[in-house]
Formats: structure tokens, C-alpha cells, sequence
């Protein structure tokens, strides 16, 4: 009797603080509503409302990330729920449909997180996991075009960014060819001008060690004849 009443008492207490969570949430008080839900998921790991609504609080305070998490840990408890309950011959059909519904509402709300951080194609699969536990859901149907129509907007924005990027490299590989092939022609014309400038100064070398040595010479000549005596020439005699 004392188990008994302590798993009934464990059992009103973590309901109940989804409930006060839940009353929290309807007057915009996410914060405190995310801390009554953590309460109840303390005392009852298993409880889908506290799991389920944790993950709205995440959303609704702006936390992605936090919010699929939670959502993915109810899915992935409902997933194994429902499997036990198809596996069974003798499970409540309304229990089961009830799953399935639960589980629709999950990967919906999966989908509405994914799509407000514009990730559609993980939007796209959330919806359409919740079409297939729930097809009559007209919301995610709804939800589910306009995230496929997104992700197509999205997939020829990213193809046309991804063109751009594409011709821009085009082009600057081409400026840096040019510019190579430019720096290349400047580099032979300069060569070919310094082997020029070499070719002129190696004539106007020879030429000047030419003058000096035909200089030289000229220079050689006068001292040799300044050296020699040379006889005086005596005036020619008549020849009677």
C-alpha cells in the first residue's frame, strides 16, 4: 500500500507541474513555464506532456537547437511506444491512434522550428513524418508546400550564389593569367633592353679603347721622332 501511494503521489505531482507549466505558458511566462517542465521531467522521464511542452517553452524563448532536442527525445519515445503497440495483437486501437497523433503533433512541431531557421529540407522531412501518423492533418500539409516551395527558392538562390562565385573565380583566374603574362612581357622587353644597353656600351667600350690605343700610338710616333736626329739636308749643286 505504501508503493502504492507513493506512485500515485509521484504521478499527481509531475502532472501537476505540467499543469501549473501549462498555465505558465498561456500567460507568456516561458521561462517559468520551461522550469515547471523541467520539474516534471525529473520525476517522470517518460511523461510525453512534460517532454512535448519543454520543447514548446524552447521554442517559444527562441532556443532551436534546445527545442528539436526535446522534441526528438519524445519522438523517438513515442516511435518505440508505437512500435510496442503494433507488435501487440492485442493492443487498444485507440491507443495506438492516439500515438500516431502524438507523434504527429511532435514532428510538426519539429518541422515549424526547422522551418523559422529556414533549414527547409529538415522542415520538409518533419512534416512529412507527421503526414504519415497523421494524413489528415491539413496544417502540416499546408506547411509542408510552402516549406517545399521555400526550399526550391532557397536551393536556385543558393545555384545562382554558387554561378556567381563560379565566374568570379573564372574571372580572377584570368586577371592573374593576364597579369602574369603581362609581367612576363615586361620582364623579356626589360631583358632585352638591359642586353641592348650591354651591346651599346660594348661597342662604345671598344671604340674608346680603340681612340686611346691609335692615341697612344700617335703619342709613341712623336716621342720616336723627337728621339732621332734627322742630318740637314745640304742644298743641291748645280750640275754644269
Amino acid at each position: 500500500m505504501i508503493a502504492s501511494v507513493s506512485v500515485a503521489y509521484a504521478q499527481r505531482s509531475d502532472r501537476s507541474f505540467v499543469r501549473k507549466g501549462n498555465r505558465m505558458f498561456n500567460d507568456s511566462l516561458f521561462i517559468k513555464a520551461e522550469e515547471n517542465y523541467l520539474k516534471a521531467v525529473d520525476m517522470n522521464p517518460q511523461l510525453y506532456e512534460g517532454n512535448f511542452n519543454l520543447g514548446n517553452a524552447y521554442t517559444a524563448q527562441q532556443k532551436p537547437n534546445e527545442a528539436v532536442d526535446q522534441y526528438r527525445k519524445t519522438a523517438n519515445a513515442l516511435e518505440m511506444r508505437k512500435k510496442e503497440l503494433m507488435d501487440n495483437p492485442d493492443s487498444n486501437s485507440k491507443e495506438l491512434e492516439r500515438c500516431k497523433e502524438e507523434l504527429a503533433m511532435t514532428y510538426h512541431n519539429t518541422g515549424v522550428v526547422y522551418h523559422m531557421c529556414e533549414q527547409y529540407d529538415k522542415a520538409v522531412d518533419a512534416y512529412k513524418q507527421a503526414l504519415r501518423n497523421n494524413p489528415s492533418d491539413d496544417e502540416t500539409r499546408y506547411n509542408l508546400i510552402l516549406a517545399q516551395r521555400m526550399l526550391k527558392q532557397q536551393q536556385q538562390q543558393e545555384n545562382q550564389q554558387q554561378q556567381q562565385q563560379d565566374q568570379q573565380q573564372d574571372q580572377q583566374e584570368q586577371q592573374q593569367q593576364e597579369q602574369q603574362q603581362q609581367e612576363q612581357q615586361e620582364q623579356e622587353q626589360q631583358q632585352q633592353q638591359q642586353q641592348a644597353e650591354q651591346q651599346d656600351m660594348s661597342q662604345e667600350n671598344a671604340e674608346q679603347i680603340l681612340e686611346a690605343a691609335m692615341q697612344d700610338e700617335k703619342d709613341i710616333q712623336e716621342r720616336v721622332q723627337q728621339l732621332i736626329k734627322v742630318q740637314p739636308q745640304k742644298p743641291l749643286e748645280k750640275d754644269w
